[in-house]
Parts: C-alpha cells; structure tokens; sequence
C-alpha cells in the first residue's frame, strides 16, 4: 500500500549527480497526447536513507533555477517517497533543503551524451521531442539533458476516462544528428472494443522540423 505523501517523513540523501533531465508527464488519449512541464529529475549516485546507489529524486523548476543542476556536482537533501509509482520516474519528490557541496571540476565534456546544465522547460516544450528507443536510452542517455523517460497515463475509453493504462516512454530533444540516436520501434496507443492507434514517424518530422539538424 502507497503511504500518503502528506504523513511520510522526508528521507535524508547525499551524492554525486551524474545526470539531470527534465521531469515531464505524458497524458494519452488515442491519436491525441497532452504533456504536462513539471519540473527536473536528478539521477543520484549516492546513499538514500540506509542505502546506497544510484537513485532519481524529482525537483521542481524553482529548484533548477537557484541551483542550476548539472552532472558532477556534489549535493544533498531530504524528499518524500512518491505516492504513486505509474505516474512518476523518480522514487521521491516533494524535495527540500538542497545543499550543493561541490561543484563540477573541469571542462563539460563535447557529447553524445550532452552534459552541462540543462535549460528551462519552456526551451524544451519549443525543442519538440522524438521518440527514443528505450534500450539506447538505458545505455546511453541517461545523464544526457536532452533524454527523458516519460511516465504516461492513457485514456483507453474517452467515453469512459476511468478506464485507464500507465506506462513509460523515452524520448529525445537533441539534436537530430546525434550519433548514438535510435528511434526505435513505433508507438501503439489503446484505444476502446480492442482498436490502437500508431504513432507514425510523421510525427517526430513535424514536432522537430523547425530545427536545423545540428540544433
């Protein structure tokens, strides 16, 4: 059973960042999607309460803002456990009292994958996405700022809303010559009295094709 956000205690964490994507939810409802710009996930490798390894906290963008995320730092905080696993990516959220220890060393290495601080949600709503193939995504693009693994809620009977399936799906916002990029296989939506909706390639062509191929 889910423990209810509001009576849970905040767990203590503390670690090296090594990746930062933006937090984004995805509503589908046969040929229609709606996405929902909630925030930043960050990928932890560290010690969550009494354990440790790698593990995603989600902030929000307020957070992103003051703090400007990026790979390589050293921080800590305390967040809740999420009170719905389908509809979130992260293990915790309702993040507080983030403290930066340690900045990145160095030069921000040239990617794929490209590392650096990411930037606001607005800038990736006009980026437009491309569907990513979920195997490249885990071998590759975790710590990349342009991947994101979205959870999503579909409607499966618009005439009944209750009638719901989660999932997750990757996707892409970097650039379209992105070497390691694998679109993977098409997108197939539910729909009601067992129909499906496949989201073709023309999609990805025309949320993108107001950009360049390096942009």
């Amino acid at each position: 059973m889910a423990t209810s956000s509001s009576s849970a205690e905040k767990i203590t964490w503390t670690g090296h960042l090594i990746g930062v994507q933006p937090r984004i939810r995805l509503l589908r409802s046969f040929d229609q999607r709606q996405h929902s710009y909630q925030g930043y996930v960050l990928r932890v490798d560290g010690t969550c309460g009494e354990e440790a390894g790698q593990f995603v906290i989600a902030v929000g963008k307020g957070a992103h803002e003051k703090h400007r995320f990026q790979a390589g730092m050293q921080l800590s905080g305390q967040s809740v456990p999420v009170d719905d696993p389908r509809t979130e990516v992260a293990g915790l959220y309702k993040t507080s009292r983030i403290k930066v220890t340690a900045e990145p060393e160095g030069e921000v290495p040239v990617g794929p994958p490209f590392l650096g601080i990411p930037p606001d949600l607005s800038t990736y709503r006009a980026r437009g996405h491309r569907r990513l193939d979920a195997r490249t995504y885990e071998a590759k693009c975790p710590a990349c700022i342009w991947g994101c693994r979205m959870p999503v809620e579909m409607i499966v009977d618009h005439w009944d809303p209750s009638v719901k399936k989660y999932g997750c799906e990757t996707f892409c916002y970097g650039p379209k010559s992105c070497r390691i990029y694998r679109a993977g296989p098409t997108r197939k939506v539910p729909g009601r009295k067992g129909m499906s909706y496949t989201e073709d390639d023309w999609m990805d062509e025309d949320a993108t094709s107001h950009r360049g191929l390096d942009e």
